[in-house]
């Protein structure tokens, strides 16, 4: 006699319904963080905002040059001297980094905000993959679009300086370097919007922190004695990002090379903290 609405009893001898495990692994939580990520609106406005800035500041600096002023450009040890066809292209390289750094806060704070977080570290219990998914997520990503936004910017604004002392082709010397510079700047500063959304566990908090580091930080350091902000000047996190993209190197600016090595410790060191504090302490 069949009782409807019970389930079936198994036979005697009969094995048991099996149960299907998924065993967390790396390559999922970074392909569960890929579709959070492109599921967003806030990314694709996020994302689309950092290269139009990018684009069209490099553009109009350029169109609207004028010989003998002085590029002012973002704080920073080599923002200022004489203009070139590069630094002009990168000009929305500061608004742009503020974009992309929101971006990465918003990507990492954001589940903190809303909650989602709970149900994120329940399905990954030991956490950091969930770091490290997210900065691998958005770093090359922004990498790769900010590098396609720089060398637009600067061949669209190369026909506003044709016939100028200043102008430069992309086979020129650093002109390639200093372009895949920025995207590299820029995709670090997603990670460290990442890192500090972690570490500081709310949206506002944590972009009032990066605009703070960014851009605040270089102008109050001026404050200083003389001696002291030379010599630390070049090592804070924008002055030193700012050496990665640089064509030329002045006097008092870091190399490409040990700019991108500082810059790329304060990440890894802010990643750190994110990282002890996610292990460490509850959502």
């Amino acid at each position: 006699m069949t009782v409807t609405g019970l389930a079936p009893v198994p036979a005697p001898g009969s094995a048991p319904a099996r149960t299907t495990h998924y065993k967390v692994t790396g390559v999922r939580v970074l392909r569960s963080e890929w579709a959070k990520f492109w599921s967003l609106r806030s990314s694709w406005i996020t994302l689309g905002v950092a290269v139009v800035l990018l684009i069209l500041f490099g553009a109009i600096a350029s169109y609207t040059y004028s010989p003998g002023v002085v590029n002012d450009g973002p704080p920073g040890p080599g923002s200022g001297g004489e203009s070139d066809a590069v630094s002009l292209a990168l000009t929305g390289v500061t608004f742009a980094s503020l974009a992309i750094g929101v971006l990465g806060v918003l990507l990492s704070a954001g589940e903190y905000t809303t909650g989602m977080i709970r149900s994120t570290l329940a399905a990954v219990p030991r956490r950091l993959p969930v770091l490290w998914s997210k900065a691998a997520v958005i770093g090359p990503i922004a990498l790769v679009l900010t590098t396609v936004g720089a060398l637009a910017a600067f061949l669209l604004g190369a026909p506003g300086l044709d016939g100028e002392s200043i102008s430069l082709s992309l086979g020129d010397d650093g002109v390639l370097r200093s372009l895949a510079g920025a995207g590299v700047y820029l995709g670090l500063v997603a990670v460290f919007g990442v890192a500090l959304g972690v570490l500081i566990r709310s949206s506002a908090g944590a972009i009032a922190a990066l605009v703070g580091v960014l851009l605040i930080l270089p102008g109050l350091a001026s404050l200083l004695p003389d001696s002291w902000y030379d010599t630390l000047s070049p090592y804070f996190p924008s002055n030193a990002g700012s050496a990665v993209y640089a064509l030329h190197q002045s006097s008092d600016a870091l190399s490409p090379g040990a700019g991108l090595a500082v810059f790329a410790g304060w990440v890894a060191l802010t990643l750190a903290g994110a990282a002890l504090r996610l292990v460490r302490t509850d959502v």
